[in-house]
């Protein structure tokens, strides 16, 4: 069997614990404490995150996308192979690191993405940036913990409370939609999306490409 290699640690700015990167032959790994929280074996969820979101956006023009989380970059890349020339593409990474192992120990999966030209990559908390927008995005794409909850460091919990789900949708233009990738449902949370008057679609999504794995689920609440 072969064993994992370390490549890197990170600490995450106002959490308690630091995300570790590793290596397994060709696959690599993020892990929080005993969480792995991302895995290159599983990119089906991610990559649906952002096309299915933009197939519900269909026909506008001139798209704007705040992606919460670069992660392994999964749904960065799906997006940019599926928007046209002038879509523009926020990525919000709160972990410097993540950036750094993306151009670095992963840069043959992660390509030519973060130099595309439609990208502007933030180094900042999602939440700000979603807070200080007004009528302005066309979709945010949020994975940054593994459900409605803030697993990775607890500042996270305002992103899904009434007070962040009344942000997000502020931020939004008319019919824009918030789209929140879980590790499995919550039920409580679907319905606190929908008291915050969006339309909430919830769908299931294996974790694997193949459409194999567990599955995943992701919210789209679309902005009335």
């Amino acid at each position: 069997m072969i064993s994992r290699e370390l490549l890197g640690t990170a600490q995450i700015p106002g959490g308690e614990d630091e995300l570790r990167l590793f290596r397994r032959g060709a696959d690599f790994m993020v892990v929080l404490g005993r969480h792995e929280l991302m895995s290159s074996r599983m990119s089906g969820s991610e990559e649906a995150l952002a096309e299915m979101t933009l197939e519900r956006l269909t026909g506008r023009d001139d798209l704007r996308l705040l992606i919460g989380g670069y992660g392994m970059g999964f749904t960065l890349r799906a997006a940019l192979a599926a928007l046209p020339g002038d879509a523009k593409v926020t990525v919000a990474e709160l972990v410097p690191e993540i950036v750094e192992w993306a151009r670095g120990p992963m840069a043959a999966m992660t390509g030519a993405c973060l130099d595309d030209k439609r990208l502007f990559v933030d180094i900042a908390d999602v939440g700000v940036l979603i807070s200080e927008a007004e009528v302005y995005y066309d979709a945010i794409l949020l994975d940054v913990d593994n459900g409605p909850d803030g697993l990775t460091r607890k500042s996270n919990n305002g992103l899904y409370s009434r007070k962040g789900l009344a942000s997000a949708k502020t931020a939004l233009k008319p019919g824009g939609i918030l789209a929140i990738w879980s590790a499995g449902p919550d039920e409580k949370f679907k319905k606190a999306l929908g008291d915050a008057g969006f339309i909430v679609d919830e769908v299931a999504v294996r974790a694997r490409q193949n459409g194999k794995g567990a599955k995943h689920i992701i919210w789209f609440a679309t902005k009335r």
